[in-house]
This record gives C-alpha cells, structure tokens and sequence, in this order.
C-alpha cells in the first residue's frame, strides 16, 4: 500500500469515527467483560509482520470496540468530545515528532508553548508567571509540592531533606494525586493532613487554621497548602482567598489544583468561583479537561520562575543538550520530563479560532447544561440531589423512600445497568456513605435530549430493579 493510499484509507476511518457520534444506532460502549474481550480479540503480536492492510483491520477493530468519548452519551469523567481543531494539532505534533527540550530541536514550538504559559499566567493573575506543559493535574500538584519544598529548604533538592517532619494540608475531598505526590516529594502519606470541607464539599479555612497550630504544636513543619478548584466529585471550590491569608500569614507555600475548575477563569459569571487565585503561589490547570484538548494537554504555572527552575537544575548538568547561549529559552530547563512532545500547539490552534470568548461561551453554556440537568432531578419525585453544586458536576441518586436499607446497592445496580446498556455512560461516587450516580458536562456532544434520556433511562432500571425485590415492608 502506497504512502498516499495508507493516508486516504486512514483519513475515511478518521471521518467516519468524527461523523458517528450523530448515528443513534452506535452505542456510547458495547459491554465487555476484560475476559471475554482478550479471548474475542486477536492481540497476539506476530514473528513476521502482517503488513500494512492489517493496520487498517486493527485500526477497524479497535474503533469498534472502543468507548465513543465522542458522543452525547459520555459524561462520565471529566472531559469528553472531539474537538477537530485540536485534533489537527495533534496530527501535526505527532507528524512532525519534535521533542521539547531544547529551542533547536523545536523552534516555533517553544514560542508556542510560551505563548500559552504567558496567557494562562495573565489569566490567573501571575504578571510574572512563568511555567511548563506537564502530563496532567497529578503531575502539576507533584510540581507544586516539589516548589514548595525548595522555596522552604533550597538545598534538598541537591543535599536531600528528611520528610518526617514536614507536612502538607489538603481538602478532605481533594484528588487521590496529592498522596503520590507525598510519596514522591518525600513526607510520606502521613504528613498529608486532611482538613474538613463544609456541607459543600469546600475547605474550611477554621479547620485549617486548627490543624496547622495543631501541627506546629506538635513540633511538624507545615511547608505546602494545597486548595482545589473543582474537587473530583463534586466540583466544589475552596475558598481561595481565605486560604490565602491563612498561607501568607504562616508562610506557607500555597498551590492550588484548579486541573478541573481552571477553565471558570474564562467565565465573567463563574470566575469569582476562584476569587483569590492570584495570591496563590503555583497553579495547575488541564486544558484537556473542560477545554476539551485531546488527552493530555496540562500547564504547570508558577508565580515565581526562579523556584521552578531550581527545582529541575538537573538538566544543567546535559551538556549534550542544554548550552548558556540558550538558557532562558530552552524547556527542558524548566521541566521534570527530557523528551517531552508537543502538547501545547493543538492548545494554540484552538484558541486563536475561538479566542478567550469562545472558552467563555463553552464554560457558559456547560453550566446551563448542568443546571438543566439538577432542574430535571429536582422536579422527579423519586431523585435527589446529593450535594449543592457549583461547577458541571451533579451527584444524584434514586431515593425509593421504602426501600430506605438498600439504596446504595439500587443505585449501584443502577448505574451497572447504564454501563452494560452502553448509551448514556455515567461515573459512580460517594459522598459520605453515600453511593451517587455522577454525570460530568465537559463534552460538546451533550444536549438536552440526552439529558432528558439519562433522567428517563435512571427511572425506568429503578422501577425495573425495584419490582425484582421483595419488599422489607
């Protein structure tokens, strides 16, 4: 198969894929145990090749058994849909194969990622912000840890340090990364202190104010502060501004996880939900998130450079890549990763076709979405919403207020049914003891039908379940 043929019969499957998510005939998942799919599929990786119609068989196959995150019915994690733009930036990433480590290797693309690190600095409020594209929120709150540490011990990156003593503050709802990040940083998941959120799901900067005297009472050193702007679950965001004053007053350093919640920066209505994020010392936000950028497109931002790069002085020592003439231009001195790809053209092409007012109608229009959705919750007898919401995430769950003792496992039971179904995907959660269907609005597929179709399918397997269970009455 010549060059051109290849790309011909590829880009047909591509367009193909793009145009499915409209056909209601495909599912969002066609069910499969892991057991069933590895003894139904051929994986085995031969002695001699198959040659190159086999590519496109395999590529035939794996569209076929793959989750369509295209299509409405996605709204399980939190991102989702195909953004074309986006996707033309990654081929072309992909297709030119350079590597971010060095302005020689990768030119125009260093000017780029600049560019986004620029604007994204002016949005949060950094006037000298300065950062690096990273594989996403977990390997930005590592970051943030990692800056904390140097900017309170300045030599533990070169002389180490011992973590025993030192202790970092989280939300009680914040994301499962902050204890790889303990992990990796060196305090162990011990010193990672959870404060108690509010009935909202927010930090409560009292809490906090209790566990740091607490923790100095106790002879620890409180070193980092780590605030979330739309926790996992709820989409709850703490309050920035409170906790700032708490983490300038003790001296703490303070980076805030805004990987989900960033992109309300964006929105005139909903960026007061980060009112107090310039105080902050470091940011980490996921363009591949809400933005909707191909997976992974993240952006590491600190307020002050001169941290981040002594954090990652390790590339001084590659003299194979990195020279003087070419020290403040160079990525690689500013990033834990060597070969690092193109993440941030695919961020480029898209926001210089819509511009920061595009993003602000997307985060708008998400947000009516969702409150479309809690409208059509609240107005169903038998739901319930689980928590107040802010952002686009909404935890609901079926209440047969007979059945009082086993609504975990009718909703469990419920959401089972959705997946196995494979039209409309949500995630399951838990709040408190709590188990809670979760649908996310971060997908441009979503519209009110499909909502309405969630709502309807919720009720129909509860009444289905319900009816197979006897009574406890």
């Amino acid at each position: 198969m010549v060059l051109e043929e290849f790309i011909d019969s590829l880009a047909d499957r591509i367009v193909n894929y793009a145009k499915s998510s409209h056909d209601k005939s495909n599912k969002t998942l066609d069910f499969m145990t892991s057991y069933s799919r590895s003894k139904t599929t051929d994986l085995k990786l031969p002695l001699e090749g198959l040659g190159p119609q086999s590519v496109m068989d395999d590529i035939d196959e794996f569209l076929k058994q793959c989750v369509k995150t295209n299509r409405s019915g996605f709204m399980n994690p939190l991102w989702g849909g195909l953004n074309i733009t986006a996707f033309a930036g990654e081929v072309i990433s992909a297709l030119t194969n350079q590597s971010m480590y060095t302005y020689e290797l990768a030119p125009l693309a260093t000017l780029i990622e600049q560019t986004i690190i620029k604007r994204m600095s002016e949005i949060i409020g950094f006037a000298e912000g300065f950062g690096t594209m990273t594989t996403g929120g977990s390997n930005g709150n590592m970051l943030g840890m990692l800056c904390a540490r140097q900017s309170i011990l300045p030599q533990s990156s070169k002389v180490g340090f011992n973590g025993s003593k030192y202790v970092a503050f989280v939300s009680s709802e914040s994301h499962y990364s902050v204890l790889m990040s303990a992990n990796v940083v060196g305090i162990g998941h011990q010193n990672v202190i959870k404060v108690a959120c509010d009935e909202k799901g927010r930090m409560k900067s009292s809490s906090l104010e209790e566990e740091i005297t607490r923790s100095r009472a106790n002879g620890l050193i409180p070193f980092c502060i780590i605030a979330t702007s739309g926790t996992t679950v709820r989409g709850a965001f703490d309050p920035l501004d409170e906790i700032a004053t708490i983490a300038h007053s003790e001296s703490i350093w303070l980076h805030v996880d805004a990987a989900w919640g960033g992109s309300c920066l964006f929105s005139s209505k909903k960026r007061q939900l980060m009112k107090g994020v310039e105080l902050a010392d470091s940011v980490c936000w996921d363009a591949h998130k809400m933005m909707g950028m191909p997976l992974i497109c993240s952006a590491f931002i600190v307020k002050n450079a001169q941290i981040l790069s002594s954090v990652c002085s390790h590339g001084d020592v590659a003299h194979y890549l990195f020279h003087d003439e070419t020290k403040d231009i160079d990525l690689g001195r500013f990033s834990l990763q060597c070969g690092r790809r193109n993440d941030s053209l695919k961020l480029w092409l898209a926001w210089r076709e819509i511009g920061d007012s595009g993003w602000a109608k997307m985060v708008d229009h998400y947000c009516e979405l969702a409150d479309y959705l809690e409208e059509r919750i609240v107005a169903e007898p038998n739901l319930e919403m689980c928590s107040d919401r802010e952002w686009t995430n909404v935890c609901f769950r079926y209440n047969d207020k007979s059945r009082a003792d086993d609504l975990n496992q009718l909703n469990l039971e419920i959401r089972n049914r959705l997946l196995k179904e494979g039209e409309v995907i949500v995630s399951r959660s838990n709040i408190g003891d709590d188990i809670v269907l979760r649908p996310v609005i971060s997908n441009p597929a979503v519209h009110t039908d499909i909502i309405d179709s969630l709502i309807e399918k919720v009720n129909l397997h509860a009444l289905e379940i319900i009816s197979d269970i006897p009574s406890s009455n």
